[in-house]
């Protein structure tokens, strides 16, 4: 029979689940997406990730089944207890056991439930079938809600955890996420926006925005050409929702990169949520008999 594992990525706004197949490493079904209100109690955010995982399992609900989680930090992956704080997400589970709490909504044993960060989750994933695959070397950035940061070597991922790097006067992720956008929007155009998306929308009415992107690509630059001297990567491979507004911004982060002398190709994700879940579903590949 197949390795089936349930791969979980869970996001700020979003909880995606699909059944894996460790075998040929692909997923099964069409992945189960709902939304999720990260600002909810307890209770509500529980209820939402189970609904999602439960209806992935389909069929499968009732037997045993490992669960691979892509979960953002900071984050006790080991116990599966939350520490986010003060990030607009999550704060209600500030030293929850959630790997406890999700055993038992779903019904399954917490030794069959494992957690990773979202970034070096992501990263595994285009490195073994999207556009980190083919190099020995690569960091990988999820741009999104929060900054996750990752690093692969020799096809073994691990997060970089650089969110809370000192950066100009305050830390990377202030400046290098969604919450900056929203931000540094209503500095230059006295308007106030949900979101990114909500902001690539005025794109043309508004001519501040271009401006606000230029602005995200000369922090991006700053933060990788740092990244980049540590790690020496053979390649730079952008995901997240930011990185979905490439086009806005990756021009002049390349020229800004080029002015520090790193040349070394800049790539977005190429296989979307499915590399954050196929990333996830894989801690449980050292089960699998090769």
């Amino acid at each position: 029979m197949n390795h089936l594992v349930l791969g979980v990525d869970i996001g700020g706004t979003h909880i995606t689940a699909a059944l894996v197949d460790l075998d040929t490493r692909k997923i099964l079904h069409e992945s189960s997406r709902l939304p999720v209100n990260a600002n909810g109690s307890i209770e509500d955010i529980i209820a939402s990730w189970s609904k999602a995982l439960s209806a992935a399992i389909g069929t499968l609900k009732g037997n045993p089944i490992q669960v691979g989680i892509a979960m953002p930090g900071p984050f006790d992956y080991e116990n599966g207890i939350a520490l986010m704080q003060n990030q607009d997400k999550y704060d209600a589970l500030y030293g929850i056991n959630v790997k406890e709490m999700l055993a038992q909504a779903l019904h399954v044993d917490m030794c069959n439930i494992k957690f990773q960060n979202d970034a070096p989750c992501f990263l595994q994933g285009e490195a073994f079938a999207g556009a980190a695959q083919g190099y020995n070397r690569a960091i990988g950035l999820t741009l999104g809600t929060g900054l996750g940061s990752a690093v692969i070597v020799g096809g073994k991922a691990w997060d970089a955890n650089l969110w809370n790097t000192p950066f100009y006067d305050g830390i990377a992720e202030e400046y290098i996420s969604s919450r900056w956008f929203v931000k540094r929007f209503f500095e230059l155009s006295g308007r106030k926006a949900e979101n990114v998306k909500s902001i690539v929308e005025l794109l043309h009415p508004e001519p501040k925005v271009q401006q606000l992107f230029s602005e995200f690509a000369d922090n991006l630059a700053t933060f990788l050409s740092e990244f980049v001297k540590q790690e020496q990567p053979e390649v730079i491979v952008l995901g997240g929702n930011i990185a979905k507004t490439y086009n806005l911004f990756g021009g002049t982060l390349q020229e800004k990169l080029r002015e520090r002398r790193i040349t070394i190709p800049v790539k977005t994700a190429q296989l979307g949520e499915e590399a954050a879940l196929l990333g996830a579903a894989s801690l449980w590949q050292t089960s699998v008999q090769v």
